[in-house]
């Protein structure tokens, strides 16, 4: 009888420690998924026939910005998260409510050279992904109109936005 009984335990013990999930998240496995998907997706080029123009001058108008002074910026109270301290203007280019979603964005730009941080805005339970930050509006919205050229097939890049840090 105890024969029996040693072996009905250990057959249960044998099938609850096989039948155990991974201690992955279910969130990583999701931005993993995600990520593998977006890196599967074809480049697109798409090729402009140009048509050049005979003894015409060429003359190069200005480029037309939209004034510093009127470039959107959202005011928040924020706190660090990681990375270096940030200053009064940031280029935001990730917004996310799960921390580790952030903290993925941060690890894909510190590849690509920047130096990403992170801030949390308490009021919104959202972390916030900093590209880059500078002490003067005009410099921020520089910096944001070249990090949205760079990537202009990333629309979720092409959503960056400033934000000025409120204390």
């Amino acid at each position: 009888m105890k024969k029996y009984l040693m072996l009905g335990g250990g057959l249960c013990l044998a099938m609850m420690v096989t039948s155990c999930k991974s201690s992955e998240s279910a969130y990583k496995k999701a931005y993993e998924k995600a990520k593998q998907q977006e890196l599967a997706q074809p480049q697109v080029n798409e090729t402009v026939e140009v048509t050049p123009v005979v003894n015409t001058p060429v003359v190069s108008a200005p480029q037309q910005q939209a004034p510093v002074s009127n470039a959107t910026v959202r005011e928040e109270k924020v706190s660090m998260v990681s990375g270096e301290g940030i200053k009064n203007y940031s280029v935001v280019c990730g917004s996310f409510g799960v921390k580790a979603n952030a903290e993925g964005l941060k690890d894909f730009l510190d590849k690509e050279g920047y130096s990403a941080q992170i801030v949390y805005n308490p009021e919104r339970q959202m972390y916030r992904v900093v590209v880059a930050t500078y002490d003067d509006k005009a410099a921020a919205a520089q910096a944001r109109d070249t990090f949205k050229a760079k990537y202009p097939s990333r629309s979720d890049f092409q959503e960056s936005w400033l934000l000025y840090r409120v204390y």
